[in-house]
Formats: C-alpha cells, sequence, structure tokens
C-alpha cells in the first residue's frame, strides 16, 4: 500500500509537469469567441482530490482551469447547477409548472411563471451578450470570459461522459449542455439579487390602473415596509467576518475568521476548491455553484470573506405619464416613448399539455417599469409610473474582480483589485494578510444616490423611505435629478471607489450585516451617504455579541488560529446574557408560577424559572435551557416591539451594550413565557431538554445534532432551521452557516488554514460527500487546509484524474 501511494504521487508530480510544461494555444486558435457556442474542443485538466472530496484543479490557461472547475462542480451538484439553468433559460413553467415556485437562489420570483418572463425578458433583449461584448474594464477581460467558456465546456463533457445518479435529476430532460453564455447569464443574475432580482414579481407584468389608488395603499408605514425589505435581504443571505491585524497576533500577521451564512439547499450553496494556473494563480476557497471562481477563500498571502451589506443596490423614479398616454412619460416636458417588450414562455398544465403564455413589459430609459417592491406598492397611475434603476443590471465584471482578489498579495492588492475593477454588487470585503494589515471596505457597486440629490429630488414616498433604508425614490421628470458619475467609478451613475467606506489596520475589522457605522467600535466610520447605510441607529444583537466577542479577543491579544475556531464553535447567546436572569427573576415572581398565554390559557410556568436561571447561555448541543429561551425569546420579540422590550433604551453614545435591561413588566414577558412553555408540553418536550437533540438534520436515515442558533439571538455561528415540535424541534436547517475559514500565516509560504463546509461538497444523497463534513461540524471540528503541494501530496486520500474534454 506504501509502495502504490508513492507511484500514485510520482505520477501526480509526473502529470503536473507535463501539464504546466504543455504550451498553450494562441488566443485566435483556442476557441470561437461566440459565447453561444460550445467550446470550440480539447480542453483538459488535472483534479487532485484529498479528504472531504475537496479538489485541486489545475490548469495550463483559463479556459483548460475553467473546464477543471465545471467538471468538478458538476460531479458534486450537477442536479442543482441544472436545474439553475433551467431557470436562467426561462423553462421553469415548461417543465414544473407555472404555479410552482424556484429556490430564489437567481431572484425573488414567486413562481415559475415570473422568474421565466423575467430571464427570458432578459434573454429576448441579449442583456448579456451586449454586456459581453464590452471591452475591459467597463466588460469582462478575455480571462473571465476563457474562465466561462471552460466551465460550460467542463460541466458539458461531464454530462457526456458520465452517468447521473443523484435521484433529483437522474431521469431528467432538462438535464443539458450549456454554453458559455448560460454560465454568464448566472454570473450576471446572481449580480442583481439584491437589485433587480429582488424585485422581479413587480417588473414581469405591469400594468396601468384605471383608478387611481393612494400610493402607499395597504401599507401604513413605507419607511418600514423598506427597512424589512433590506432586513430580508441580510437574514436570506448574511455573514459574519472579522480580520485582526497584527498588532492583536501571536506571531505579527493577520488571521481572517470568515463565516457567510447562506442557504443549506438548492443554488446559493457554497462549493469549495483549489484553483491553480501554475505561475499565474493559485488560489483555494468557496465559489458559489456555477460560477468559475473562488467568492470567498485565501492564497499564500491573503485571505478574504465577504458579507452582505446594507448598501442598497436599487433606486427608483417616478415618472409623469403623458395625459391620455400612460405608455409614454415626461422628462424636462419632453415626450419620451418606453420600450415594450412582449415575453412568451411555454407552461405545463395540470392535464400536461404546453401552452405559450405571453405578457408585455415595458422598459424606459433608467429600466424596467415596476408596479411593488415586495410590500410597497407603487402602482401605474393615470398621472405617474415608477421605474427601478439598478446598476448591477450593466455590471458583468464580477469574475475580474475575483480573479483579481485571487491573486491580490495583501490588503493594499485587494483594494487595487476592488478599484480596478468594481464588480462586486451587494456586499463588504473584509481582508488579512501575511504582513499584518486587516481591511474593511463597503466596496459595491452603487447608485450614485448623494444624500444632497435625495434632499433635492425625493418624491412624497422618497421622504418616507430614504431615511430608513437609503432606498431612493426620485423625481424622474427632472434631467437635474439624473445620478450623476463620479470620476474614479468605471460605470456611469455608480459610486467610485474613493466614496467607499473604509477601514485600514484597525486591530480588528468585523461585519455581522449591519452598516460599516461600527466595523470597529473604537473607529467608528462615519460621513458615507445614506445609501450605504446607517450611522448612530441601534445595532443587531448579532452585531453587538460580534463586537464584544472580537474587542474582547483583540484585547487579550497574542491570537492564533486556534482562537478563531474557538470563537466560531463558542456558539454564545448575547440575548441570553441579556435577558435570561431577567426572566428567571421575574418567572419566579409571578403569583402563583402563573401566566396566560396568547390562547387565553393560564399556564404553570414554575419550573421554566430554574431552567432559565441554569441554562448556560449558550446554544451548544449539549446547552440545557437554550431551547425554552429560544422558543420565549422568539415569541417575545415577536409581540412587544424594541422600545417597549427594554428599560435602558439605545443611545449612540454607547451603542455596543444598549438597549439592555429586559422590560418584565411589560404584559408581552408572561404572555410568551407561558406560550413557550405551553408549546414545549405540548410537544412532549422537557424544558431544559438538550439544544442538540431538538436542532439536527437528518442525512441517509441518521440523526445529526448541530450547535448554534437564530439571528435573533445574537448568534455568531447562526442555523436557521424549521421548527416543527411534532416532529422533533428544529429539524431540518434552511440557512445559516456554510463555507467558514479561519485563516492565519506564518512566513512559510503556506497559509494556516481551518475550513470547513457545513453541508459537504455534494448535494447527491449517495455520495460520500453528502454529510461528511456536516458531521464534523455537528462536532465542533474543521479540515486542515492543504494549500501547499507538499500538503497535497501527503493527503491519505489523494485520488488524481485527469479529465478530458473527449
Amino acid at each position: 500500500m506504501v509502495h502504490f501511494r508513492h507511484r500514485l504521487r510520482a505520477l501526480t508530480v509526473g502529470g503536473l509537469a507535463l501539464l504546466t510544461a504543455a504550451t498553450a494555444l494562441p488566443a485566435s486558435a483556442a476557441a470561437p469567441d461566440r459565447p453561444d457556442r460550445p467550446s470550440g474542443g480539447g480542453l483538459s485538466a488535472v483534479i487532485r482530490y484529498t479528504e472531504y472530496g475537496i479538489p485541486h484543479i489545475t490548469g495550463k490557461d483559463y479556459a483548460q482551469l475553467g473546464f477543471g472547475q465545471g467538471w468538478a462542480q458538476a460531479t458534486d451538484q450537477v442536479c442543482t447547477l441544472a436545474d439553475g439553468f433551467v431557470t436562467l433559460r426561462g423553462e421553469r413553467s415548461r417543465h414544473f409548472g407555472g404555479d410552482a415556485a424556484p429556490d430564489r437562489s437567481l431572484s425573488s420570483a414567486a413562481t415559475n411563471l415570473s422568474s421565466d418572463l423575467h430571464f427570458r425578458g432578459l434573454r429576448d433583449a441579449r442583456t448579456v451578450e451586449k454586456l459581453l461584448d464590452r471591452p475591459a474594464p467597463l466588460g469582462p477581460t478575455r480571462q473571465a470570459k476563457e474562465l466561462m467558456r471552460g466551465w460550460a465546456a467542463g460541466y458539458s463533457a461531464w454530462l457526456r461522459q458520465n452517468k447521473i445518479t443523484d435521484p433529483a435529476c437522474r431521469t431528467a430532460d432538462w438535464v443539458r449542455p450549456v454554453t458559455a453564455l448560460d454560465v454568464a447569464q448566472r454570473l450576471h443574475a446572481i449580480t442583481q439579487l439584491a437589485g433587480h432580482g429582488a424585485v422581479v414579481d413587480g417588473t414581469t407584468d405591469p400594468r396601468p390602473q384605471d383608478k387611481k389608488p393612494s400610493r402607499t395603499a395597504g401599507v401604513p408605514d413605507p419607511a418600514k415596509a423598506s427597512r424589512e425589505l433590506l432586513v430580508r435581504r441580510g437574514n436570506n443571505m448574511g455573514s459574519n467576518a472579522v480580520a485582526f491585524s497584527g498588532s492583536t497576533t501571536a506571531d505579527g500577521r493577520g488571521l481572517l475568521l470568515g463565516n457567510p451564512h447562506y442557504p443549506w439547499q438548492g443554488g446559493a450553496r457554497f462549493w469549495q476548491s483549489q484553483l491553480t494556473i501554475p505561475g499565474e494563480l493559485n488560489v483555494a476557497g468557496g465559489s458559489l455553484l456555477g460560477l468559475p471562481v473562488v467568492t470567498i477563500g485565501h492564497n499564500a498571502d491573503m485571505a478574504w470573506s465577504h458579507t452582505v451589506a446594507t448598501g442598497m443596490a436599487m433606486s427608483v423614479y417616478e415618472l409623469k405619464t403623458v395625459p391620455g398616454d400612460p405608455y409614454s412619460y415626461l422628462v424636462d416636458g419632453k415626450r419620451e416613448r418606453m420600450t415594450k417588450r412582449a415575453v412568451t414562455v411555454p407552461v405545463r398544465g395540470k392535464d400536461g399539455r404546453t401552452t405559450e403564455v405571453t405578457r408585455t413589459q415595458w422598459w424606459t430609459r433608467f429600466g424596467p417599469v415596476t408596479t411593488s417592491m415586495e410590500d410597497i406598492p407603487l402602482p401605474w397611475t393615470a398621472g405617474s409610473v415608477h421605474t427601478l434603476v439598478d446598476p448591477s443590471t450593466d455590471n458583468l465584471r464580477m469574475t475580474d474582480t475575483f480573479l483579481a482578489l485571487g491573486k491580490a498579495h495583501g490588503v493594499r492588492g485587494v483594494q487595487d483589485a476592488l478599484r480596478r475593477t468594481q464588480g462586486l454588487p451587494w456586499v463588504n470585503t473584509i481582508a488579512a494578510d501575511s504582513q499584518g494589515h486587516s481591511l474593511y471596505t463597503q466596496s459595491q457597486v452603487l447608485p450614485r444616490v448623494t444624500d444632497e440629490l435625495a434632499k433635492r429630488c425625493s418624491t412624497p414616498l422618497g421622504r418616507q423611505v430614504f431615511p430608513a433604508s437609503g432606498l431612493a425614490v426620485l423625481d424622474g421628470s427632472r434631467q437635474g435629478c439624473a445620478l450623476g458619475d463620479d470620476p474614479d467609478a468605471l460605470q456611469p451613475g455608480t459610486f467610485g471607489p474613493a466614496a467607499m467606506p473604509t477601514l485600514v489596520d484597525a486591530p480588528y475589522a468585523e461585519n455581522a450585516n449591519d452598516s460599516p457605522w461600527l466595523a470597529n467600535a473604537d473607529r467608528p466610520l462615519t460621513g458615507y451617504p445614506r445609501i450605504f447605510g446607517d450611522i448612530g441607529t441601534t445595532r443587531s444583537l448579532r452585531t453587538r455579541g460580534a463586537i464584544e466577542d472580537v474587542a474582547a479577543m483583540a484585547k487579550r491579544g497574542k491570537l492564533k488560529v486556534a482562537d478563531l475556531q474557538r470563537q466560531e464553535f463558542a456558539n454564545r447567546a448575547p440575548a441570553g446574557d441579556l435577558a435570561a436572569k431577567d426572566a428567571a427573576k421575574a418567572c419566579a415572581a409571578l403569583p402563583g408560577g402563573k401566566a396566560t398565554g396568547s390562547d387565553g390559557k393560564t399556564v404553570d410556568v414554575s419550573p421554566a424559572c430554574d431552567v432559565l436561571a441554569g441554562w448556560d447561555r449558550t446554544v451548544r448541543a449539549g446547552s440545557r435551557g437554550a431551547l425554552l429561551f429560544d422558543r420565549f425569546w422568539r415569541a417575545l420579540v415577536r409581540s412587544v416591539p424594541e422600545q417597549r422590550l427594554w428599560r435602558v433604551p439605545f443611545s449612540a453614545s454607547a451603542p455596543v451594550t444598549t438597549p439592555n435591561t429586559l422590560n418584565t413588566a411589560d404584559p408581552g414577558f408572561a404572555k410568551a413565557l407561558a406560550d413557550a412553555v405551553g408549546e414545549l408540553r405540548a410537544a412532549g418536550i422537557a424544558l431544559d431538554a438538550p439544544w442538540g437533540e431538538h436542532q439536527f438534520v437528518v442525512r441517509n436515515g441518521k440523526r445529526i445534532p448541530l450547535s448554534g442558533g437564530a439571528h435573533e439571538l445574537g448568534i455568531w455561528n447562526v442555523v436557521t432551521a424549521r421548527w416543527d415540535a411534532q416532529r422533533g424541534g428544529y429539524h431540518d436547517v434552511v440557512h445559516g452557516s456554510s463555507y467558514i475559514q479561519a485563516v492565519g500565516f506564518d512566513g512559510s509560504g503556506c497559509p494556516v488554514a481551518r475550513t470547513l463546509l457545513t453541508y459537504g461538497q455534494s448535494s447527491n444523497p449517495l455520495s460520500p460527500h453528502y454529510s461528511d463534513q456536516t458531521e464534523l461540524y455537528s462536532a465542533g471540528r474543521m479540515v486542515t487546509s492543504r494549500f501547499c503541494e507538499k500538503d497535497i501530496l501527503a493527503s491519505p486520500k489523494l485520488k488524481v484524474v485527469r479529465v478530458r474534454e473527449r
């Protein structure tokens, strides 16, 4: 066996030497430059698998590297990827019916029909093809296009050469080869997730109304609705990340802990790999499915992560329509006609027969007409219409941004990469490097809505929602209300790099989906436009808890990667630290130990008092009392607004420690406690049951207990699971910690990294990598990264595969 392993490693080294020495084809001969055609052929790559099915992919150029990435992703995620390409082709209604719901990984569409109308409309308009034709840097570089071409060829070659075993699609007729254009369309869809893609239902079938209803009919508080739009985005795809500078670490080098919170099922999953072009690129980390680049990761000198930003990626213009012609509008008194797009999609009926459905979409000079933004109605009346502005509709630079990040040798390189490419649509970037530098920056593509512009041009609705959320609703009838240009912005109508809130070399730089303001509580960021985020407002419990934790770590100093791993799995519940003691005390003071629930029934809550008092304030698997507090706390914050929840209100001078002191005198307190106790008793669940017995996932019949908890509790290690008391509690994870990395540097050229993909590499229940890392996650363990050659070759699980297009 030892002899065989030595031979295998020798073959690996020899194969890589041949690959490295191979001469790349000249650009003119590499392949046709048509993104809608299959690859020209002849692509190949070497994939070396190590523990937990992590592939280390080597190609001699960008097309070959993309080929290996596409092949390897198909191996693990073919059904999930194929489902996404059905979405992008606008064919969900044909295969799955128009009323069913997509997984929302590529847009917010509530139904397949709405999704198809959106994506078919973009295809009919050749939106992505036009972006591909733009010369770099406004459009994608040749390298980015080659990666897309290679990825499509690798995925398609895998389909030709392998039999699908995943039950989700092994007999499906919708699994088909793809082209580079399909890959580019996926990239484009992801860039719009916080803009046009977030409000699809309002743009796919807008129609003028005969009557003139109130512009905020059905919305008693538009400002609150706009805030909730932002909160939902952060909760659906949230994250934590912290970078520590060398002043806090044991060796004077930087450290980074990244913990994105993303869906555990569907197309928004991460997938892990290492991508190498010898002498050109060497980067490891997590990629969103279908992307040919590492999106969160590290190289030999630098590590970075992202968190979903508070920047409002879209804005709205209200236009005055021409009297008697709702399809024309006025700008400075001049009439402009809307562009009509009739979009037709095939829809399978309940009888199995397919019919064609046609809807009309309308576009203005600013963007698509929309009649709603989630819960904010924007009716198309006889006098006005609203149109969406999303700069990411014209952004296909994300691949180049991630390529540049993967090549950056340090924090300065990260800043340079973001400045040159300007392709990140809706995230913050947090980074640390081997020289001891740290970085937080909200460098994202945002409509250039300055505070002055908002003040001068906001409509009545805009004056309500912009201060609350950064959503601008502007007067589009005046040319003077146009977005304007920053001199350092690549894309017209967007903010340039100089405007981005940025913090360099702070002892710690942290974000948990709040605004840039308290990236470091001792060095608050201010002075940025409201559209980036707010200042001087209450922080979430997750932000407050994270700042408390990382500030204490920085103050303690001498930090190592092991300290990052301990932070990830500490599972402290800041809500418990703030409220459990007061709750237990108030519980014990209830007359007769009884409280009345929301159903009017009296409940004996006296046993809950000792459980709350004895709870260790964590959501570790063995924690007793966590479940009771969790159910109580959720019920409480649903029914009691913040101004009544705490006795000590928020103070901008003490934003990490306020508000505090639970207001147990509010009637909602006793009611929430009664509801929680009654709920658990009715389900036969002990009030002091261990957390892990009632938060778990089942994989191939095996029940895996999980630590971690909800955003509402302030947990760093977020786990959002479906609650069903009759099925045992939180029985499946919808969203939460995903690709976790703890990275440091020791000067050897090989980063000190621990990683974890919480749900494993594969969605296929027949794969050995379906739940292997989920079991690691359950145990609070991580994978030791194999980045350097010597470490890859030393893997006891090393498997080498040479993949070819033919």
